[in-house]
């Protein structure tokens, strides 16, 4: 028989258990937890509020340009604004670029001849008196107090009248309230009781239906200057004058600078969005209807 071998079982040795963590490490790890925690907190309020107040501000915002254009019109108090004077009409304005006086020079070159009535230099739109030969081609530029004739004549059948501006650019606000109230600036009525008529112009003005008006006057480069809320306006009235012995059923407008809030607002309350036909550059061309007895400028 093989002998007896005993086999040997080394002694089991006590399981070790972990080292504890100490304490402090334990609490100190629980505490950045609950200050992330408390900081996404802390953002997300932050971000729910800043939506909120934006989706406020857009609103009001919203309601308040459907009612008037008053936020983007400098409004400031009549009291406090110095009288108008030549240092106070800025002549820095600038005037058409040559893309934009291509676009004046093609739309003179389908029209002519034919009454034209520009609101603006005489200089600046001599183009226009020599392609208008055989119509008539009126000015009004700004006065602005100078020992100039107020009246003159040029050749081509081209007339240069002086006129004054008694509105501010910084009144456009209150001036474009008061027309949306007065019956008396409606296209029908056009009276002096209208803060917006113009009732210094030559008689020829009125007297004759003009086939295309150009706004690029009076200057409204600053708050002190005339603006043009009247010159679009009047534009507006003599646009729409019926008159049974002209040739054409409609008159073009064209209004310069209509980047700058006054100059597009007022084409859109006077000469409306429906009867915008082309734009170039800063200009807006408009062909308006010829109506008699017109009540209203905008049908839609």
């Amino acid at each position: 028989m093989p002998p007896h071998v005993t086999h040997y079982h080394p002694p089991l040795l006590p399981r070790l258990s972990p080292h504890p963590r100490p304490k402090h490490l334990k609490q100190g790890k629980v505490g950045m937890k609950f200050i992330k925690k408390k900081i996404i907190l802390v953002l997300l309020f932050i971000l729910c509020t800043a939506s909120i107040f934006r989706l406020l501000n857009i609103s009001i915002f919203a309601q308040f340009s459907l009612s008037l254009p008053s936020a983007a019109l400098i409004h400031h108090s009549y009291d406090s604004q110095p009288p108008l004077t030549r240092n106070s009409i800025s002549t820095k304005g600038t005037g058409p670029t040559l893309k934009e006086t291509r676009f004046i020079s093609d739309l003179f070159s389908r029209l002519a001849p034919c009454n034209v009535l520009v609101f603006g230099s005489a200089n600046q739109y001599s183009s226009i008196a020599s392609m208008n030969s055989g119509g008539a081609t009126v000015f009004l530029e700004d006065y602005l107090g100078s020992s100039m004739s107020t009246s003159r004549t040029r050749p081509n059948n081209t007339r240069v009248h002086k006129i004054m501006y008694s509105t501010r650019a910084s009144e456009a606000y209150q001036l474009l309230r008061d027309a949306r109230g007065n019956p008396e600036c409606l296209p029908e009525s056009q009276t002096s009781r209208c803060s917006l008529a113009m009732t210094n112009l030559p008689g020829e003005v009125y007297d004759t239906t003009w086939d295309v008006v150009v706004v690029d006057g009076p200057d409204g480069g600053t708050a002190y200057s005339p603006g043009r809320m009247a010159s679009i306006y009047t534009a507006g009235v003599l646009a729409r004058r019926g008159n049974s012995s002209s040739s054409s059923s409609s008159s073009h407008v064209v209004v310069h600078d209509v980047d700058r809030m006054i100059e597009k607002w007022f084409s859109w309350e006077f000469l409306c969005e429906e009867n915008l036909v082309s734009s170039k550059g800063r200009f807006w061309h408009f062909r308006i209807g010829k109506r008699i007895n017109a009540t209203t400028f905008c049908t839609q």
